[in-house]
């Protein structure tokens, strides 16, 4: 199953659901699609579409996902590389009017070069990047969690770091 999640944005991002139904169309996507679209609407025959999915049925579609294709919010992706899935990002570009500013370009250029995810920026090769995907193994996520947690102990019992 390929789990597209397009975020909580006000604004639509169409452009990648119609890549998407490009490729279900070609035949280069036979799996079921169920999209959390958002603001979003888009009709498809193919694809399970939802405004909004309640945050546990959501949890639950990523960890049975086999992929995830995802715009480029910092949430969608860290859900995904937690979870150890197979990430396609794509951002949305203000020049569409899928955002107020280009800034999901270098959250995706940051994630990418740090080999958690597949970029997508050009949406007419969605099928290169599906083929790359089938065989991508990304870089394990390690948290920085509890060196975090440490110094903010040492902080509040010292007042410094």
């Amino acid at each position: 199953m390929i789990l597209v999640t397009l975020g909580t944005q006000d604004k639509t991002f169409v452009r990648l659901l119609e890549a998407i139904q490009k490729e279900i169309d070609k035949g280069n996507i036979k799996q079921k699609v169920v999209v959390q679209a958002g603001c979003t609407k888009f009709e498809s025959k193919d694809m399970e579409i939802f405004d909004l999915i309640p945050v546990n049925e959501f949890k639950a579609l990523i960890k049975k996902a086999d992929l995830i294709i995802t715009h480029g919010g910092v949430g969608s992706i860290m859900e995904g590389i937690m979870n150890h899935k197979t990430i396609i990002a794509a951002p949305r570009l203000k020049k569409y009017n899928e955002h107020v500013n280009d800034h999901q370009l270098e959250i995706i250029d940051t994630f990418s070069k740090m080999d958690y995810i597949l970029p997508l920026k050009d949406f007419d090769k969605l099928d290169e990047v599906l083929k790359k995907a089938t065989k991508y193994k990304s870089k394990e996520f390690k948290s920085n969690t509890n060196n975090m947690v440490k110094l903010i102990e040492k902080f509040i019992e010292d007042g410094e770091i």
